[in-house]
């Protein structure tokens, strides 16, 4: 069937990526891009769970990991990295917090929660005929809300870029890359929610798949874009190491002088 097809073949996306995006953190070390593999992998598992419930039929612990991995968690993860790979040291910090919180409130609820009614074996139920209020609520707002912070992310570098930041030696490249994997990203965060927006409306499980397939790879495209490169050019990327070694560096300059 061409949901199946479809669903692996964002399963086998969202695997490489993850995969990529994990070994890029091992030899980097940089906090966004642990995030961004962290949202990888719940595109992965959610993918699979649509995947396995399309081609052999749907029972409640897939229906369970694939709306907690694919409608609540993973967009909030993603736009955890945009936090962390923009936003200043407050920010990384107290986002980090809430959205460890977000996650593990979100799961101990998609455990607990009985469904409300009947699950169909054939197709992708709606949240609103097997769910009650709260689990679709974090599902709406979590969704929302990174969404929000991933679009203005790519929006705030975009106009970062155009109006000129502040000279840094090899800054210009690295602020370009990064300008339009922010926005890359942006795109894929949407194509994915219209992935959601096509199964509620339509109930249409293969246009869901579709667009998650889509949207899994321009997000993928849009991480590959920002750390494209190396060298100089990619280390103008804030990172925990380098605002540590900026300021040991004042440090040192301050003692000396």
């Amino acid at each position: 069937m061409l949901e199946v097809a479809l669903s692996v073949a964002a399963t086998l996306v969202a695997l490489a990526a993850a995969l990529a995006t994990f070994d890029r953190w091992l030899v980097r070390r940089r906090s966004h891009e642990i995030a961004w593999a962290s949202a990888f992998a719940l595109f992965t598992v959610a993918s699979a769970a649509l995947a396995l419930g399309a081609g052999t039929g749907w029972n409640g612990a897939l229906f369970r990991t694939f709306y907690l991995f694919g409608a609540i968690l993973n967009v909030p993860v993603l736009a955890l990295g945009t936090v962390l790979l923009l936003g200043s040291e407050r920010a990384r910090r107290v986002t980090t917090w809430v959205v460890v919180g977000f996650c593990l409130f979100s799961a101990g609820v998609m455990t607990a929660t009985p469904f409300t009614g009947g699950l169909p074996v054939d197709r992708l139920a709606r949240g609103s005929e097997i769910l009650p209020a709260l689990p679709r609520i974090l599902a709406a707002v979590a969704s929302s809300l990174a969404t929000l912070v991933v679009v203005g992310g790519a929006v705030r570098s975009a106009i970062r870029l155009r109006a000129g930041s502040p000279p840094r030696a090899n800054s210009g490249e690295a602020d370009g890359r990064r300008a339009v994997g922010n926005v890359l990203i942006a795109i894929g965060v949407l194509l994915t929610g219209a992935s959601g927006l096509a199964n509620s409306v339509l109930g249409d499980m293969g246009a869901f798949a579709l667009f998650l397939a889509i949207g899994v790879s321009v997000i993928l495209t849009g991480y590959l874009v920002i750390t494209s490169g190396g060298g100089a050019a990619a280390t103008s990327l804030p990172d925990d190491s380098n605002r540590s070694a900026g300021r040991t560096q004042e440090r040192s300059s301050g003692s000396g002088g």
